[in-house]
């Protein structure tokens, strides 16, 4: 949606958008972690404009992210606006989402392939999507596989947690990363044409990026295209450069909608690509990277019922052909592919949102929908030695329901069941894990499970502008075919998978408290949380070293033995973020911010959960005034000694980063232009050596040194 002063009018709803209480509303909902850049938000974006203009948190948060009905959420909703999506530069939501209070990156291929982890928890249990739909991709399987969805081609970035969760299912227990835009039109703008052109350069790989965006709307009608493209070269770090990460990317989307009295449906075509190498010993030694191509065809609308008990009727649908070979030079030194993933999956949501009533308990309001799935997993060549070709297919049903019982509070729950099918080809490894006479023998299997799950929550709102929340949940999830299934060599990431094909449904057991206030010169947020996993799945290191094939293992040299295990486990942690406005400095307002968090995670057996990411603090300071906005922040990662079986310990750093950034609406608008923004941005100022403890390869891959980024943004 573009921001805009002016009020946009939904079809249907005029008085949803534009009224003081949305004003209100997008204040609180915001809060004052934002957060991005190593940093929570000090922004800008939270005084003044936000007062004026961005009722864009109300608009998405009721289409297309959690149920929020009233003005703040019963969980922390983290947004990246896309004024910070433009000051970063990050080119995967990993490297963008690295230093947000709670979430870190795998960091596999930095600028190229890394996915976000939230609270310690990644690929099965973090679900990625795009304007509510899946990103359909492979990128969980395997820490070197991208993700593609590009934050350059992105309008905001929320990470989703708590009970709203279950509204996408058993893959988002640690969270929902939506990254959403405006490539099926959801609101009836001003007729018009509207172009944004966005350019960028970086020091650190010698990036160039660019992208072009136009809107167009009159009548009953409006649509959408956009374009972008992004290159870089092997990218420095202290004392020299990390071989082989040098990347390219680019894609575009068309996509339009109708809008009549009752509602709006709109569609899409989005394709991207990606040539990337996998920085690494052997990467580099084999000349590894990776040929992505991904086409998606999306739908969505909304329609009013005009009465009853139910008010509207919404629907997503997405449905995507991906495809990537790995290439690199094969056994007899001959650069050829080497493995291919596909991936044709289709998703659908249907949910009915339901009239407000009036109660004897209080203010009634609530969703019902359903979800259905259907995943062919194909591959080819070495992709073949570690999961043969699978089949998955799920359906789901989930309740969301929200009382407001008294004024300043409300209560909040939910509920989900789920029907999930995978097929594929299982392995009956020794034992040991070691081999013994012949090869162990292959069957096909079926596997089903019925996830359920439920939540709970409670939101009060206290003196002095302070708002407490506690939520608990009970969350089931299905094993996915690689975790059941894999049985061979993953090059990428040094280690040879060993699936399990009578792993059980994953049960855990949340509760998190949290307190928050998120008006006036003082702002912060406080979040604990305790979960209990009753068979907890992780990848294990066994201590065992293989080289192509399993008669090797134990006598190889070159991956990692890895098997997919599953005990009982414990995580706790806390996130932590305040800010404070000092007073007025110059023409603008000069304040200082702060931010802490960690999780712990244990197995039953004593020992640690691996990969786990380390505690860090931070601090730093922010100046802002009308068209203005600078910020310095450093953060401290201390050191990871906490690690798993077979696992090594994780030095600490220290992340400085800074950024300056102008932005000036043009009220006559010369040369047809309405904004200016540009900037320039300093990550690793200090050019740290960094390494990141979740990463499999972190004692070989460097994160990029310092950087200066300068960027541009001008919209018609």
């Amino acid at each position: 949606m573009r921001m805009m002063s002016g009020v946009f009018q939904r079809q249907g709803r005029p008085d949803r958008i534009g009224d003081a209480r949305a004003k209100r509303a997008a204040i609180v909902l915001i809060g004052p972690f934002t957060a991005i850049s190593a940093f929570p938000l000090a922004a800008q974006e939270l005084l003044p404009e936000i007062s004026v203009t961005a009722v864009s948190p109300i608009r998405n948060l009721t289409i297309s992210g959690p149920l929020a009905i009233s003005a703040e959420t019963f969980a922390p909703v983290a947004v990246v606006t896309s004024s910070q999506l433009r000051a970063t530069g990050a080119t995967t939501l990993g490297d963008l989402l690295f230093t947000t209070p709670g979430v870190t990156a795998t960091s596999q291929a930095p600028g190229a392939a890394s996915r976000p982890v939230i609270r310690g928890l990644d690929n099965y249990r973090v679900r990625i999507q795009e304007n509510g739909v899946g990103s359909h991709d492979v990128s969980a399987i395997g820490e070197d596989h991208g993700v593609p969805i590009d934050p350059l081609a992105t309008e905001k970035v929320e990470v989703i947690r708590g009970p709203a969760t279950l509204r996408w299912g058993s893959a988002a227990i640690g969270g929902v990363v939506d990254a959403s835009n405006n490539r099926i039109p959801e609101m009836r703008m001003p007729p018009g044409l509207r172009f944004t052109t966005r350019s960028a350069l970086s020091s650190v790989d010698n990036g160039r990026e660019t992208a072009a965006i136009l809107d167009a709307s009159g009548g009953q009608f409006a649509i959408h295209a956009d374009a972008f493209g992004r290159m870089s070269t092997d990218y420095r770090i202290p004392g020299g450069v990390q071989t082989n990460s040098a990347a390219k990317s680019h894609g575009f989307s068309i996509g339009g909608s109708a809008f009549f009295e009752s509602g709006y449906f709109g569609l899409s075509l989005t394709q991207f690509a990606s040539l990337y190498r996998i920085p690494g010993v052997a990467a580099t030694a084999e000349n590894s990277r990776i040929d992505m191509k991904q086409t998606k065809f999306a739908a969505k609308g909304e329609f009013q019922m005009g009465g009853g008990p139910i008010e509207s009727i919404r629907y997503w649908f997405g449905a995507t052909v991906y495809k990537h070979h790995e290439k690199g030079f094969d056994a007899l030194g001959n650069d050829d592919i080497l493995a291919t993933f596909k991936n044709r999956e289709q998703e659908l949501r249907i949910e009915a949102r339901q009239t407000t009533a009036q109660t004897s308990f209080g203010t009634l309001r609530g969703a019902i929908g359903a979800q259905f799935g259907n995943q062919n997993l194909g591959t080819a060549g070495g992709a073949g030695g570690l999961i043969a070709p699978a089949h998955s297919q799920s359906g789901a049903a989930y309740l969301f329901e929200e009382l407001q019982f008294l004024p300043g509070t409300r209560l909040q729950a939910a509920g989900r069941i789920e029907q999930v099918r995978v097929r594929g080809t299982a392995v009956d490894f020794p034992v040991g894990l070691l081999p013994g006479p012949g090869a162990p023998p292959e069957f096909a299997a079926t596997r089903h499970f019925m996830p359920k799950s439920v939540s709970l929550g409670l939101l009060h709102q206290l003196p002095w502008d302070l708002t407490a929340s506690i939520n608990g949940q009970y969350v089931e999830r299905a094993p996915q075919a690689p975790e059941l299934f894999s049985r061979g060599p993953h090059e990428a990431t040094g280690t040879f998978e060993i699936g399990n094909p009578n792993l059980k449904v994953e049960a855990a057991k949340t509760i998190d408290l949290s307190l928050r206030r998120a008006v006036g010169d003082f702002r912060f947020e406080a979040t604990g949380y305790y979960t209990q996993y009753t068979g907890f799945i992780y990848r294990n290191f066994t201590g065992a070293l293989c080289d192509d094939d399993f008669s090797t293992c134990g006598t190889g040299t070159e991956l990692s033995q890895i098997a997919y295990a599953q005990q009982n486990a414990t995580f706790y942690g806390a996130e932590l973020g305040a800010q404070l406005d000092i007073g007025a400095l110059g023409r603008g307002t000069f304040g200082v911010e702060a931010q802490y968090d960690f999780v712990r995670a244990r197995l039953s057996d004593g020992t640690n959960v691996p990969r786990m990411p380390p505690h860090r603090l931070g601090g730093g300071f922010f100046w802002r005034d009308q068209n203005w906005f600078a910020r310095a922040f450093l953060l401290h990662a201390f050191a990871q000694n906490r690690t798993g079986t077979n696992e090594t310990p994780t030095a600490g750093y220290n992340l400085l980063n800074a950024e300056i950034r102008y932005t000036r609406n043009l009220k006559q608008a010369a040369f047809g232009v309405s904004e200016v923004s540009f900037g320039i941005a300093g990550t690793n100022l200090l050019n740290e050596a960094m390494r990141n403890s979740v990463s499999f390869r972190k004692d070989e891959i460097l994160l990029p040194g310092r950087n200066v980024r300068v960027f541009a943004q001008v919209k018609f």
